[in-house]
C-alpha cells in the first residue's frame, strides 16, 4: 500500500515545494510526491484542469526529479496523475494566455526540460491513468517505460492551436515509424491507447485500476538492477536512437568504468553463489 500522509508530506518536502491548486480544484499541492520502497511516485494533482502543466506544476516536477537524482536510495521515478480522465492534457493554455510563465533559468525548470527530453539520470516510468495529449504525451515520451489505461487516448494537437509539439516534433520519428510520427504531428489527431502500444509509444495497456500497480511492478524490476549499469544503459540507448556514432563513442567511455566497478564484480559473484546481488555503486 501507499505511504501514509505523513510519509507523503516528508517525501514531497524532500523532492520539492508544492504548487498552488488552480481555481475550482480541491485544495492541495499541484504535485503529490511519495516514496514506495526505493521508488519515488510523483502524482500530477490538478484533476479539474486535466492535470495541465502550469508553471508551478512544471517547477514541482523538476524538483521531484532533482530529489530523485540526488537520493541514492531512490532507484526509479514513477509519474502518474490524479483522476481517471487525464494523465496530463499538456500546457495550461489559460495560464499561457494570461502570460504566466516559469523561471526558465531555474534549476527546477532545467530539470523539467531534461525530464521531457528523456535526459534524467534515474529511470523514469510513466503511469498514464488517463489520456496524454500535447505536452502530456511529450512528458510520457520522456519516460523510459510507460503504462496507459484502457480507454485513454494520446495525441499531439499543437498544430490545431498554432503551436508545434516541442521536443516531440524533432524526436518522435526516433521512437516510431516516420509515417506514424507524421500522422500524429501533422493531423493533430489522437489515437487510442491500443494503437499507441501497437505503434510503440507505450509499453502496456491495462485496466485503469491496474495502471499504477503495473508501473510499480515494472519499477521494482528495474530497481533490482545495478544503478550504474542502468544509468549507462539508458543513456546509451537514448543517445543511440538519435546519433549512433555518438553513442558508440560514449560506450567506449563507459566500458572501463562499468567493467571495473564493484557492481560488476558483485554481479558475477552473486551469480556464482546463486543469491541476489547487493549493489554498492550508484
Amino acid at each position: 500500500p501507499m505511504a501514509a500522509d505523513a510519509a507523503r508530506a516528508g517525501a514531497a518536502g524532500r523532492a520539492g515545494t508544492a504548487g498552488t491548486a488552480g481555481a475550482g480544484e480541491l485544495a492541495g499541492p499541484e504535485l503529490v510526491v511519495e516514496r514506495v520502497d526505493n521508488v519515488l511516485v510523483a502524482r500530477l494533482n490538478r484533476p479539474a484542469a486535466r492535470n495541465a502543466l502550469s508553471p508551478g506544476l512544471m517547477t514541482d516536477l523538476g524538483m521531484a526529479l532533482i530529489g530523485a537524482e540526488r537520493d541514492p536510495a531512490i532507484r526509479v521515478l514513477v509519474i502518474t496523475g490524479t483522476g481517471e480522465r487525464a494523465f496530463c492534457s499538456g500546457m495550461d493554455l489559460k495560464a499561457f494566455a494570461a502570460g504566466a510563465a516559469p523561471d526558465q533559468t531555474s534549476d527546477a525548470i532545467q530539470a523539467f526540460r531534461r525530464l521531457v527530453r528523456g535526459e534524467a539520470t534515474v529511470p523514469v516510468i510513466g503511469a498514464a491513468n488517463g489520456s496524454a495529449v500535447a505536452g502530456g504525451l511529450e512528458l510520457l515520451l520522456g519516460c523510459d517505460l510507460a503504462v496507459i489505461a484502457e480507454g485513454a487516448i494520446v495525441g499531439l494537437p499543437e498544430v490545431k492551436r498554432g503551436l508545434i509539439a516541442g521536443a516531440a516534433v524533432a524526436t518522435l520519428a526516433t521512437r516510431i515509424p516516420l509515417a506514424a510520427a507524421l500522422e500524429l504531428l501533422l493531423t493533430g489527431d489522437s489515437v487510442s491507447a491500443e494503437r499507441a502500444v501497437a505503434m510503440g509509444l507505450v509499453n502496456r495497456v491495462v485496466a485503469p485500476a491496474d495502471v499504477l500497480p503495473t508501473a510499480l511492478d515494472l519499477a521494482r524490476r528495474v530497481a533490482a538492477n545495478a544503478p550504474m549499469a542502468l544509468r549507462a544503459t539508458r543513456e546509451l540507448a537514448r543517445l543511440g536512437a538519435l546519433d549512433a556514432a555518438a553513442a558508440d563513442a560514449r560506450l567506449r567511455e563507459w566500458i572501463p568504468t562499468i567493467f571495473s566497478s564493484a557492481d560488476a564484480r558483485e554481479g558475477a559473484t552473486a551469480f556464482g553463489e546463486r543469491r541476489d546481488p547487493v549493489w554498492v555503486d550508484g
